[in-house]
C-alpha cells in the first residue's frame, strides 16, 4: 500500500499543474506565411515565407497566452526567382537591413476553449504597427506520427504596405494586403 501511495505521489509532482502555460516550437515544416494583393487588377497573386520560427505559449484553463513569430525574408517565395529578388530589395523587403518580419503578442482571445483572435505588434522594415489576426481555425492533439502534443491554426489581417514603408507602385499594385498564416507547433 505504501509503495502504491508513493507511486502515485510520483505521477501527481510529474504532471503538470492545471492551468500551467504550455510552450509549442513552432514547426517550420508545416508554417508558412502568405500575402496577397491585387497585381494591376489583372489577378490576385499569392506569395509566401518559406522560412518561420518562434513559440507559442497557451494556458488554456486561464484563456491566456504569447505568440512570437520570425520570418525569413530572404525566404520569399513569389514561384519567379527574379521576382523574389525585386521583392527582397531595397523598394519592397530590403532584406539587406530588415532580415526578419516579427510579430509578437500577449493577448490572446478565446471563444469557448479554442483561440479566436490574437493582437500584437508586427514589425516590418524597422515599423511596428498593432495589428489583430483573425483565427479561422484552432485544433490541439497528440500528433499522430510525432506522439507528442501539437497545435495548428489558420489566421488572417489586413494590412497597408505603405504604412511598413513598401508601398512601391501603390495604388496600381494594391495598398491593401492580405497576410494568412497556416501555423503548426509541437509541444516542448
Amino acid at each position: 500500500m505504501r509503495d502504491l501511495i508513493l507511486l502515485a505521489l510520483a505521477a501527481a509532482v510529474s504532471l503538470p499543474a492545471a492551468g500551467e502555460p504550455e510552450t509549442y516550437i513552432i514547426d517550420g515544416k508545416h508554417t508558412f506565411p502568405r500575402f496577397e494583393y491585387s497585381h494591376f487588377g489583372y489577378s490576385t497573386q499569392v506569395s509566401r515565407f518559406d522560412r518561420t520560427a518562434g513559440k507559442i505559449v497557451l494556458d488554456r484553463a486561464a484563456r491566456t497566452g504569447s505568440v512570437d513569430v520570425t520570418i525569413d525574408v530572404a525566404s520569399v517565395d513569389t514561384g519567379n526567382a527574379l521576382l523574389d529578388e525585386h521583392l527582397q530589395g531595397d523598394d519592397f523587403f530590403d532584406v539587406k537591413k530588415f532580415p526578419t518580419i516579427t510579430f509578437k503578442s500577449r493577448t490572446l482571445k478565446f471563444t469557448g476553449d479554442k483561440v479566436s483572435e490574437v493582437d500584437g505588434n508586427l514589425t516590418i522594415k524597422g515599423i511596428t504597427k498593432p495589428v489583430s489576426l483573425t483565427v479561422t481555425s484552432f485544433k490541439c492533439m497528440p500528433h499522430p506520427l510525432l506522439k507528442k502534443d501539437a497545435c495548428g491554426a489558420n489566421a488572417t489581417t489586413r494590412i497597408n504596405r505603405t504604412e511598413f514603408n513598401a508601398g512601391k507602385y501603390a495604388p496600381a499594385v494594391s495598398d491593401d494586403v492580405i497576410l494568412s498564416i497556416a501555423v503548426e507547433a509541437l509541444k516542448e
